[in-house]
């Protein structure tokens, strides 16, 4: 399968998504099978009761979910208030969230209570930023306490499809904040869709192929890369590979040059490592604490892996910080729970 491919496949009353790339799975999203809190969603919360020792607050969001506030200063028991799922809850955990709103579409991020019109640094051309910035003002026009944010794809996008789009966030915004007044915890607006993700997450650069059918994933060979990813061995050279495995406490990945003995073989193995987990870690749905067993190198060889680490990282979308070596030469992450690990979504599947 040449070029880059959005398939889009109903399986089992689910929708699920994947993008491919010359052959290769880069993405993959599928609808949850509960009804865990999932990021994106807003609910009108109430305060409930502090959590002792870290500063924050615990709130109800209706049907027995739970969310922590982590900057709940001055957030007082009763309290109702507009909040956002940041992360993923684990089980029997509360999901995190924030009240800091985001309404994100396909070319636009619209912004209640932080004003302030700002263009992609991505689209560097002069008169392109500032055909963008008129569109943005005009749509804009009167919603002094909003502001907005026109990403990467509006670049060359004729202005009425943009101010559209622009209008699209602004309704559900205002649709969010009339809400906020109710009675009670109550979800106020679902997170996207896995079909709506891939619709406005996959679209830039344009793909050359966009499939969405019953059977795609099957007629595809979707599912045949989807097994490579039910193991924990990844390869990564005809000798080196890697061990992508979780447990309870975090997830820990070991590096190996496998038979090659040569005297690069380390810094080779783990140069793929670096630069292919962030998508391993994307497809498996892994976040929390990552530690990083590298194949044996010379310390000096640490800043070309954090390099190639964090150029990989780039592209990849969801939160992740370098955390720093162990004195056991461990290298440690922490990466934003986003999705539901891929075991659990691949139920009844």
């Amino acid at each position: 399968m040449k070029g880059r491919s959005v398939i889009i496949d109903h399986a089992s009353g689910r929708t699920a998504a994947a993008l491919v790339v010359n052959g290769r799975l880069q993405d993959l999203l599928f609808d949850p099978v509960d009804d865990a809190p999932r990021p994106g969603a807003i609910f009108r919360a109430v305060a409930d009761r502090p959590v002792k020792g870290a500063g924050g607050m615990l709130l109800r969001l209706g049907g027995g979910a739970r969310g922590l506030l982590k900057a709940g200063k001055g957030v007082t028991p009763g309290q109702k208030m507009l909040v956002q799922i940041s992360t993923r809850p684990e089980e029997g955990k509360a999901a995190t969230v924030t009240t800091r709103l985001l309404f994100k579409s396909r070319y636009a991020i619209v912004t209640p209570g932080a004003p302030g019109l700002n263009v992609a640094r991505s689209i560097r051309g002069e008169d392109e930023r500032e055909r963008l910035q008129e569109v943005a003002f005009e749509a804009m026009r009167g919603k002094d306490s909003t502001g907005l944010i026109l990403r990467t794809a509006c670049e060359n996008v004729d202005g009425p499809v943009i101010a559209a789009d622009i209008a699209d966030m602004l309704d559900r915004c205002a649709a969010a904040l009339n809400a906020a007044g109710g009675q009670g915890p109550a979800l106020v607006q679902q997170a996207p869709s896995a079909s709506q993700l891939a619709w406005r997450d996959w679209v830039e650069p344009e793909p050359d192929e966009v499939v969405q059918q019953d059977g795609s994933f099957d007629s595809h060979g979707v599912w045949d890369l989807i097994e490579d990813l039910r193991t924990p061995h990844v390869t990564l050279s005809p000798h080196a590979h890697m061990a992508v495995e979780v447990t309870r406490a975090l997830v820990a990945v070991d590096v190996n040059t496998g038979g090659d003995f040569s005297h690069s073989a380390g810094l080779k193995a783990n140069l793929a490592a670096a630069k292919d987990l962030p998508r391993q870690l994307r497809l498996r749905g892994l976040g929390g604490q990552i530690v990083i067993d590298f194949a044996p190198m010379r310390k000096n060889d640490r800043r070309t892996i954090e390099n190639a680490l964090r150029a990989a990282l780039k592209g990849d979308g969801v939160d992740t910080t370098l955390v720093g070596w162990t004195p056991l030469g461990h290298l440690e992450l922490q990466r934003k729970r986003e999705r539901a690990p891929l075991d659990q979504l691949l139920t009844n599947l």
